[in-house]
C-alpha cells in the first residue's frame, strides 16, 4: 500500500510539473492563495505567559487575508479556518490541492522548551530532506496528528515519533522547493528589513502539512511565543502589522518575479 502510494504521488508531482511548465508557456498568473493559521480548536501549539500560538496565527492570517484582499483584489485568498476550529493537517494541504492553489503560506509561532525565555527570532521553513538536528522540531510539530482520529489511515500509517519515517516523506515532496525556497527568503528578509528582528533564516524540515501540498509551500514562524519580548510583539497591532507587511511584500515580490507576462 505504501508503495502504491509513492507511485501514485510522483505520478502527481510530475503532473504538477507538466502543468506548471504549459501555464508558463501560455503566460502564468498567481491566482489563488491559501492562508493556513496554525493549530486550532483542542491543538493549541505552543503556549506562552498570556497567549496561544492558535490566536496569535488566526489573528495575523485574518489580517493577511484582508491586507491581501485589498491590495490584490484579482487573486483568490483561501483560509484553511476562519475561527478557533480544529484542522486535520492532511485537511489543510487538502484544501490547497482542490483549490489548485499557487501558494500556500502556513503561520505559527515559535517556542523554546523549559526556562529558555532568551530564544528570539523569525524563521521560515520548507519541506525537504533534513538533518538530524532538524528532526525534534519538525517531530514536534507532526505531533498534532496524534490527536486526530484514526491519523494512521490518513497519514498511510504514518508515526510522528519515529525519526525513519521522514526518509519516505522527503521523497513525496521535492518538485517545489526552489520556489518555497525562494519565497521562503523574501519573507525573511522582510521580517528583518529596517525592524531591528532577528531572523534565524531559512530552513528545511519534514513538516507533515508542507510535504502534501502540491505547490510552493511554506511554514512561517513569526517569533518565539517563549520570549516574554516577542510574545509581546507578536500579539500587539504594531507587531501584527508588520509581520503582516513583511508577508505581503514578499508574496507581492514572487508574484512578479514568477509571472510570466
Amino acid at each position: 500500500m505504501r508503495i502504491k502510494n509513492l507511485v501514485t504521488s510522483t505520478i502527481i508531482t510530475f503532473g504538477f510539473l507538466l502543468f506548471a511548465f504549459t501555464a508558463a508557456a501560455q503566460g502564468y498568473k498567481i491566482k489563488t492563495i491559501v492562508i493556513d493559521p496554525g493549530h486550532g480548536g483542542n491543538k493549541p501549539g505552543a503556549i506562552g505567559s498570556f497567549s496561544k500560538e492558535k490566536d496569535v496565527a488566526l489573528k495575523i492570517a485574518l489580517k493577511l487575508t484582508d491586507k491581501l484582499n485589498e491590495a490584490l483584489p484579482q487573486i483568490k485568498i483561501i483560509l484553511t479556518r476562519k475561527k478557533d476550529v480544529d484542522v486535520d493537517l492532511y485537511k489543510r494541504a487538502e484544501i490547497a490541492n482542490e483549490a489548485n492553489a499557487d501558494l500556500f503560506i502556513s503561520i505559527h509561532c515559535n517556542s523554546m522548551p523549559g526556562k529558555n525565555k532568551s530564544t528570539k527570532g523569525t524563521e521560515t521553513i520548507v519541506a525537504g530532506s533534513h538533518r538530524l538536528k532538524e528532526q525534534d522540531a519538525a517531530i514536534r510539530e507532526n505531533a498534532d496528528i496524534k490527536l486526530e482520529k484514526n491519523y494512521k489511515s490518513k497519514y498511510d500509517g504514518y508515526d510522528p515519533s519515529d525519526p525513519g519515517t521522514f526518509i519516505l516523506l522527503s521523497l513525496l515532496k521535492n518538485t517545489f522547493r526552489d520556489k518555497s525556497t525562494k519565497f521562503a527568503k523574501l519573507i525573511e528578509n522582510n521580517y528583518t528589513a529596517g525592524k531591528k528582528r532577528l531572523s534565524r533564516g531559512v530552513k528545511e524540515q519534514g513538516i507533515l502539512v508542507l510535504q502534501r501540498c502540491g505547490m510552493p509551500a511554506v511554514l512561517t514562524e513569526v517569533g518565539f511565543i517563549s520570549n516574554p519580548e516577542e510574545e509581546r510583539y507578536i500579539n500587539s497591532e504594531k507587531g501584527q502589522d508588520e509581520i503582516v507587511n513583511a508577508i505581503y511584500l514578499a508574496i507581492n515580490t514572487y508574484k512578479n518575479n514568477i509571472e510570466v507576462k
